[in-house]
């Protein structure tokens, strides 16, 4: 698929933003993971776009200027590297400001109804959007995420009250991040506000989604797209 690069402005600056697909397809907000813009995840817009969709993928990292992408591996495994990276982004990388950049990149995608999708951190994004922009969101799906529903002030499992999107959760069954508590309080909260929704426990490690980390899983990531795909086709079918 051809990928086309645009520059968004919002309220904070000018984010870069890749577009995939045909324009006039059912349109998809994808969020990032923590380890930022790369070619991996370039992969994963551009299948979903060869399925049938107009995929946005915005570099919501931009707030801390020009950065090249850590290695994943060594992002994996060095908890320098890790917490170097964590130092830089933590500061401009919350929901607050990735909400604000989502009011501006919605603006630019096509369509009464959209779907989102994320991964680890972009999962929790995908999550929260769910419930900030309801009248929007007809399909949310997060995976490998973490941290969604924790006694954060933020936590996206606050916001199911407000959700109107299918909603999909993929957990990894190796994630200090999303325990099994966290899984059961997600649950139950989307439950009580009647969200159609489904958590599933996938035999792999925290960030397996994507090709280029050490704990890819073929398998598992052949799955994610078979689910991803499902529930953006019956949320958005015409």
């Amino acid at each position: 698929m051809e990928m086309t690069r645009i520059e968004i402005t919002t309220d904070d600056g000018v984010c870069p933003t890749l577009l995939f697909g045909d324009r006039s397809a059912p349109g998809v907000l994808m969020y990032l993971d923590g380890v930022g813009m790369r070619p991996a995840l370039h992969a994963v817009a551009d299948r979903l776009a060869s399925a049938g969709f107009y995929v946005m993928l915005p570099d919501l990292f931009y707030r801390i200027g020009p950065y090249t992408a850590p290695e994943p591996a060594q992002l994996f495994t060095d908890p320098a590297v890790r917490a170097a990276w964590s130092a830089r982004l933590a500061p401009t990388s919350n929901a607050a400001n990735v909400m604000r950049d989502t009011r501006a990149l919605l603006a630019h995608l096509p369509g009464s109804k959209i779907g989102v999708t994320g991964y680890c951190m972009g999962g929790r994004m995908a999550l929260t959007a769910a419930g900030t922009f309801p009248d929007r969101i007809a399909a949310a799906a997060a995976y490998h995420p973490g941290n969604v529903a924790t006694d954060a002030p933020d936590s996206p499992h606050r916001l199911a009250a407000s959700i109107k999107a299918r909603v999909y959760v993929g957990a990894a069954s190796d994630d200090p991040s999303f325990p099994d508590d966290q899984k059961q309080r997600l649950s139950e909260a989307l439950a009580a506000a009647h969200v159609d929704h489904v958590i599933e426990t996938y035999p792999a490690k925290h960030g397996w989604v994507l090709s280029d980390t050490p704990v890819y899983d073929a398998a598992a990531a052949d799955r994610h797209f078979e689910t991803l795909i499902s529930l953006l086709r019956g949320a958005l079918a015409a």
